[in-house]
């Protein structure tokens, strides 16, 4: 057991211990769950958490129902964390928080949203939109009515560092963030496949080599080559061969499905909605949900970045598309 169940001697001593996690707000233990336990059970209980199953991963309202949301994308992830986790005898707990939490403040539409939040609030107001800043402060402001879910810094630090510039400061949050990634780029090889938009014999075939022809073999060989080369020393590392074949891998992904048809087309007309559904509430701050807050250009972008797609869409035909009936 760890934290305040009990002993964490059986911790690596690189692990971070929950009996020491710090919040902003100190708190009475929990009798029968760890700190980490706790955080990721608020995670869970969001409602952020639950707009995740109506988030795209890459395909914008894909037909068919076996395509990746944010949400089984964050179960993935969490899952493959958990495993290394385990294997490195890291703290189990705080990488599942961590992974429950990372894409929460995820735009509608996957990337496109984030790049057409991010570009409106560069251009009209010197403001920038990155979803794991945004995925913060779900946690510590929109959630539980603008009360904020009060977690440990250790699970903020991994959620706000899952991507982005800055380095995570727990090993626990290098594992997610590595994770994050090997678990995309493998789960999205499937998609496409299944799209039609790559065939299993587009891989190419040097990473396929070293990596394996099966997104099984794939992630069996990625996540055992993190616990080989991660057992010892201050991060999580991958090893030369196979981390380059890995980012080789990503780069094809980028050419052939993230930035080409028809998910690059999809992504346009993403990017459209998300534009003008920032512009038309920016224009009416009285339609969004009541709040205490006089930053208008933050209100929407969190009305905003809150939707799910089909929210949006629906929102974007009621605003702007003609409806039947007699005038």
């Amino acid at each position: 057991m760890t934290g305040e169940l009990g002993s964490e001697t059986w911790l690596d001593p690189r692990a971070a211990r929950a009996a020491s996690a710090v919040r902003a707000a100190p708190e009475a233990p929990c009798q029968y769950r760890t700190a980490f336990q706790r955080d990721r059970d608020r995670i869970l209980h969001t409602k952020a958490f639950r707009r995740l199953k109506h988030k795209t991963q890459v395909f914008v309202t894909p037909e068919g129902d076996h395509y990746r949301t944010r949400l089984t994308h964050t179960l993935e992830v969490s899952a493959l964390a958990r495993t290394v986790a385990r294997a490195l005898r890291l703290n189990e707990d705080l990488v599942e928080a961590i992974a429950m939490g990372h894409d929460l403040g995820h735009a509608p539409f996957g990337h496109a949203g984030e790049h057409a939040l991010d570009d409106l609030l560069q251009e009209g107001f010197g403001r920038r939109f990155h979803h794991n800043e945004q995925s913060l402060r779900v946690v510590d402001v929109l959630e539980r009515d603008g009360r904020g879910l009060n977690l440990t810094d250790e699970v903020r630090n991994g959620i706000l560092h899952h991507t982005g510039s800055g380095t995570p400061a727990t090993l626990e949050g290098q594992i997610v963030r590595l994770v994050d990634r090997i678990a995309y780029v493998n789960h999205d090889i499937e998609d496409a496949i299944r799209a039609g938009v790559i065939t299993q014999q587009d891989l190419p075939p040097a990473e396929v080599e070293v990596l394996g022809a099966t997104t099984s073999e794939r992630l069996t060989r990625l996540v055992g080559d993190i616990v080989d080369h991660s057992r010892d020393g201050d991060r999580i590392r991958q090893s030369a061969d196979v981390g380059q074949s890995f980012l080789r891998l990503r780069k094809f992904m980028f050419a052939r499905v993230y930035l080409a048809p028809p998910a690059s087309v999809e992504s346009q007309r993403a990017r459209g909605v998300v534009q003008r559904l920032f512009e038309w509430y920016s224009d009416h701050p009285e339609a969004l949900p009541e709040s205490d807050d006089p930053d208008v250009v933050q209100r929407v972008t969190d009305y905003v970045s809150g939707m799910t797609d089909r929210y949006a869409l629906r929102e974007f035909r009621l605003c702007f598309m003609p409806r039947e009936g007699p005038m």
